[in-house]
């Protein structure tokens, strides 16, 4: 398998409004963070109290990195706002620009994980700048949801 399809895409700027931690991929270290992340923002109700939402899609962000993937990044569980600087929670901006686009359908848990695994093998010029996960909610069976990977590129 030579890695997964995905476009090239441009962004404008998105301005994110969240909870974030301070992770590391080692020792599967992410993935427990990651999950109580947004265990903690679907149980608190936190997504709810977030104000001036655009699509009220949730956003893992993935930024801050101290070097490639195998280095510790700063995750952020998080919706698009119209304007950031809300109580009780930290505001980031996803930086404009260039961007590969990977589309999946499935567990939102299994398939993403799958995919990173993918991307991580992937020959991409990653920038390590902004990367992140858009979770559409567009389907009731949990196993066929509908999330975009976007990894910033040089």
């Amino acid at each position: 398998m030579n890695g997964m399809n995905y476009e090239i895409v441009t962004l404008e700027a998105i301005t994110v409004v969240g909870k974030s931690i301070v992770t590391t991929n080692e020792n599967g270290q992410s993935m427990y963070d990651i999950g109580a992340m947004w265990q903690q923002f679907i149980s608190e109700g936190l997504f709810e109290r977030i104000e001036d939402q655009t699509t009220g899609k949730g956003i893992g962000l993935y930024t801050d990195y101290e070097g490639d993937f195998t280095k510790p990044y700063r995750f952020m569980c998080g919706v698009a706002v119209s304007k950031g600087g809300q109580n009780d929670f930290e505001t980031r901006t996803i930086a404009g620009g260039k961007y590969a686009k990977f589309t999946i359908i499935g567990d939102a848990v299994e398939s993403v994980g799958k995919a990173w695994q993918d991307i991580w093998a992937m020959d991409l010029d990653r920038k390590y700048a902004y990367d992140f996960e858009l979770y559409h909610n567009d389907n009731e069976d949990m196993s066929q949801q509908t999330i975009e990977i976007y990894i910033s590129l040089n």
